[in-house]
């Protein structure tokens, strides 16, 4: 299996599994500044140089601690951040905002909190359904031209936006939650992205957590944790849902590997240029994860994966 593939539509050579920063800052409960450092250092160690933050993740906190754990280290990594969701000052959500003006706001901010005079790849997080596209993704390479920014990308959007946007300026990646329980973007989005040269990024690979098969009850999940309010958590989806754990969990004994390592391999394992952005705080989960490059799996495995999968996930994604 390919280790890296180059980030499309850019001269970056990136790792196909990286690494989510956010539960570092916020929504999955505690959480300890020192212990992500120190596992941001471990990922870059092992070889990892694909990182993902966003600048609503504890409304700047988490791009502040990228930074300050990349501070001397940033021509060993590529860095992706997001803009479009705000957050107040107390981190109360503000709406989504995709105006030109605001977009050279928030891309100055982030800079600032990174601390770095370049973003590798800026997302739009979410669109704002008040503002065309074109003229959000016109902002966007206004950016790359002023050199604050180097590629762009787009998340959660459908195949026809791709291409209204990448005829504005070519997009790099899209971001969009992909994993054995959220298998939409097979219909559609990879085909647009293999034809226009856009890396697919699989953010939400292990079903936030819940595929790893370590979240078994509600009662898993510390107080404050969002996953508390998702759909796809309640003591009724639980029950249903386990069925997706079921299914990889025999493989993974089978194979002498995790749950997640099996997850993780049949993301990488749908084209050569997919990538995986799973998240975590700690050293032993990224070493893990990291595993999934080494296992090998067959059509056979592969038919036995969608033959026994359910065809629908209990509960929305949000």
């Amino acid at each position: 299996m390919k280790k890296s593939t180059t980030l499309g539509n850019s001269s970056l050579t990136i790792n196909r599994i990286g690494l989510g920063c956010m539960g570092m800052s916020e929504f999955y409960g505690a959480f300890d500044e020192a212990e992500s450092i120190k596992t941001l250092h471990k990922a870059i160690d092992l070889g990892v140089n694909f990182f993902d933050t966003a600048d609503m993740y504890g409304w700047g906190a988490n791009e502040k601690l990228v930074g300050k754990a990349f501070k001397g280290r940033w021509n060993e990594v590529a860095l992706a951040t997001k803009f479009g969701v705000m957050r107040g000052p107390n981190g109360e959500w503000l709406g989504i905002n995709g105006q030109p003006d605001y977009i050279k706001k928030a891309c100055d901010q982030s800079l600032l909190n990174l601390g770095t005079d370049a973003i590798d790849l800026y997302y739009m997080h979410r669109q704002d359904t008040k503002v065309e596209i074109e003229e959000i993704v016109g902002a966007m390479a206004d950016l790359v031209k002023q050199g604050k920014v180097k590629y762009i990308g787009l998340s959660e959007v459908d195949a026809a936006t791709i291409r209204r946007a990448h005829k504005v300026h070519p997009i790099t990646a899209l971001q969009t939650e992909y994993s054995l329980w959220s298998r939409e973007p097979q219909q559609e989005l990879f085909s647009v992205c293999k034809e226009l040269g856009i890396t697919f990024v699989s953010y939400s690979p292990l079903g936030r957590g819940f595929l790893t098969g370590a979240i078994k009850s509600r009662a898993d999940m510390e107080a404050g944790d969002f996953r508390l309010n998702n759909p796809r958590f309640t003591e009724e989806a639980f029950k249903e849902n386990i069925k997706f754990v079921e299914v990889i969990d025999q493989m993974a004994k089978d194979k002498g590997t995790t749950k997640a390592q099996i997850a993780l391999a049949w993301i990488l394992n749908q084209n050569d240029e997919i990538t995986a952005i799973p998240g975590t705080r700690k050293i032993h989960r990224l070493e893990e994860n990291l595993g999934a490059y080494g296992v090998e799996l067959t059509q056979a495995d592969f038919n036995t994966i969608e033959a026994a999968l359910p065809e629908m996930t209990f509960g929305s994604r949000y």
